[in-house]
């Protein structure tokens, strides 16, 4: 009985070798997954990156893409969370390392300071991140500013607006 389920695990694997190659190289078809609860992260030498939360989603094998919806996540600055954010869609591109979080978009730095943003685009640690459309920023009731751009620095210590700017800056009556 052995004998006759390897001949036709062998036989099958003979057939079917090249089948899903021939398949994915004529370029007409991809290779999609559509999940509930995906968890995806970014870690080199130990270091945590980010991590992204998706209640649902779907990955595209060929472009390289994640697709996530309800989207929650962390990005990372030496192993602490420097920035958490929630958004109703989000987008990871695989191939060129970016994240793209768009529609009713809320993040939270580590200092306090809150953002509202349509679209932002972290394009890797080392470089700013831009966020656009209807812009607010608040710092408690300290600060508050809208704007049609920001620039975040890496670092997450500082930012620049430009566009149509509104800044309020308030004193703290203790």
């Amino acid at each position: 009985m052995i004998g006759i389920l390897a001949w036709a695990f062998i036989t099958a694997g003979i057939i079917t070798h090249d089948f899903n190659r021939k398949q994915l190289a004529n370029g007409k078809d991809t290779q999609q997954a559509v999940a509930n609860g995906i968890i995806l992260t970014e870690t080199k030498d130990d270091v945590k990156y980010w991590e992204i939360y998706g209640e649902t989603g779907q990955w595209d094998s060929r472009n390289g893409i994640a697709q996530l919806n309800n989207v929650t996540g962390n990005f990372y600055k030496d192993n602490e969370v420097s920035m958490s954010f929630e958004s109703s869609k989000g987008t990871y591109n695989s191939k060129r390392g970016d994240i793209i979080l768009y529609k009713d978009t809320y993040i939270v730095l580590k200092d306090g300071v809150t953002l509202n943003a349509d679209r932002l685009h972290w394009y890797d640690s080392h470089s700013p991140i831009i966020g656009k459309g209807n812009i607010k920023i608040k710092k408690g009731n300290e600060f508050l500013s809208t704007a049609d751009k920001i620039v975040i620095a890496p670092d997450y210590n500082s930012f620049k607006i430009s566009g149509k700017t509104v800044t309020k800056v308030y004193e703290d009556k203790k």
